[in-house]
């Protein structure tokens, strides 16, 4: 194994800057379409690599901007990581840090996760305050009332998180947490650190998304003892150590309901695999009530049909099991389409309907108030340039596009690469007429181009 990280070329942040979107709307859609693993178990388990002193071989890894930081985190940590397709094989038998370095871990808030199993490891973890997509506060207290209830001595100075522990064993404590939300990253963070801690450690009021299990799953492969993952209350046995394993990510939620969405939005028919329907229960259950026909072919494989009339709905955000947060900006393109009028309730963050005005740009009719916006659907989107201002917002407004009369051009891409698997390469296999260009320098090269000659889309 390598001794540096040598992880996909995902986009940089600076390469998706300079490039913009450009989509030819109005094309129906047709085919297959592989599903990548998901995002935020990808992440996340990568931190969960670093309680184990061997090797790691992690499958179904998505091909990602946030995965290749995520590996610059581990790396600048010490482990050695080497990547072949979407394999990645991690080797944290030697942590040469308990400090991460500022400019990776405010880039990515996954990373922050990650003081868990440091601090479970080597008993000491400096961890800077997180960054990631500007979609509202999503602060640490649960973290860290969680590692202090462990036994941790936590202080937050400067921007960094700075814990350790006492005594001379320097292993965490079991302990009883009840979290004053379901926050899916501290329980993620507390689940990973009390894998390693004396005793017994029960999280209540957990987090119940699908990444949550998987994570338990993960560690359980590598010898932890951690009960009722998927539930409200997790119980963690702490172990002394964990061991080498070979794991699977599971596949990418929110990459499958996107391309459902997509198939939706176009009146296309699609089919896509591998899934997890038990996953997606809220998803399909809007899209069914919205008129969209959604047939289970297989265990694993999904078939969304088109519909003839799309319906309006009514969709409030929820922790999981309830409708998730990352579907309600693609949702709200859909519903620009949809006869009537449908209300949406933000409620899992604060600050995450700003892709509404872009949406309005492009011909839609969407008003917001607080944390609720009003979609009065209207019979068509036309292109226009817009801009993508978080990770699920830009894929809202490519689905938009798609869907839309003329030419869209997306810019703000570095949020896109962050959390789809070479979205526009997927779709242009489908069929979709959008190609991927350096950044149009004058606003005269912005203005929508209304030619859909196949000869100027290219693969």
């Amino acid at each position: 194994m390598n001794t540096s990280s040598s992880l996909p070329d995902a986009k940089s942040s600076l390469e998706a800057d300079s490039s913009v979107l450009q989509i030819w709307g109005g094309h129906p859609l047709r085919g297959h379409v592989k599903i990548s693993g998901a995002k935020n178990s990808a992440l996340v388990i990568m931190a969960g690599t670093l309680l184990c002193s061997g090797d790691c071989r992690i499958r179904n890894v998505p091909l990602l901007a946030d995965v290749e930081r995520m590996g610059q985190v581990l790396s600048a940590l010490g482990i050695r990581l080497t990547r072949k397709d979407d394999t990645l094989d991690i080797n944290a038998s030697e942590i040469t840090t308990s400090k991460a370095p500022y400019e990776l871990v405010t880039q990515l808030r996954a990373s922050f996760f990650a003081i868990g199993p440091i601090l479970a490891r080597l008993g000491v973890a400096q961890m800077p305050l997180p960054g990631g997509c500007a979609i509202g506060a999503r602060p640490v207290d649960l973290h860290v009332r969680g590692l202090q209830a462990m036994g941790a001595e936590v202080q937050i100075e400067h921007g960094i998180c700075n814990a350790y522990v006492p005594g001379s064993n320097g292993r965490l404590k079991g302990a009883r947490i009840y979290l004053d939300t379901p926050s899916v990253g501290a329980t993620e963070t507390l689940m990973m650190a009390a894998t390693l801690a004396d005793g017994e450690t029960i999280l209540e009021n957990a987090a119940r998304e699908p990444e949550v299990v998987d994570l338990a799953n993960f560690c359980n492969a590598m010898g932890a003892k951690i009960q009722g993952a998927g539930s409200s209350t997790i119980t963690i046995v702490g172990v002394p150590k964990l061991h080498s394993v070979e794991y699977n990510i599971i596949p990418d939620r929110i990459e499958a309901g996107t391309f459902l969405v997509a198939g939706a939005i176009t009146r296309s028919e699609l089919t896509l695999s591998r899934v997890c329907p038990e996953h997606l229960i809220p998803v399909i259950a809007k899209l069914r009530d919205i008129g969209v026909t959604i047939i289970e072919e297989a265990p694993d494989c999904l078939r969304v049909l088109p519909a003839t009339t799309l319906k309006a709905t009514d969709i409030e955000t929820l922790p999981h099991p309830g409708f998730p947060t990352d579907m309600q900006a693609p949702f709200m393109a859909l519903l620009t389409l949809a006869e009537g009028d449908s209300l949406i309730n933000e409620s899992v963050f604060e600050n995450r309907l700003r892709h509404a005005s872009e949406l309005n740009r492009l011909g839609a009719d969407i008003r917001v108030k607080g944390n609720a916006a009003f979609v009065r659907g209207v019979p068509m989107l036309s292109g226009a340039p817009v801009l993508g201002t978080d990770l699920r917002a830009s894929a809202a407004l490519v689905l938009a596009g798609l869907a839309a009369e003329g030419t869209t051009t997306i810019q703000g891409l570095h949020h896109l690469d962050r959390g789809y698997d070479q979205l526009d390469a997927k779709l242009q296999q489908l069929g979709a007429r959008i190609l991927r260009v350096s950044e149009p320098s004058t606003d005269a090269e912005l203005a929508p181009n209304t030619s859909n000659s196949p000869a100027s889309i290219t693969t």
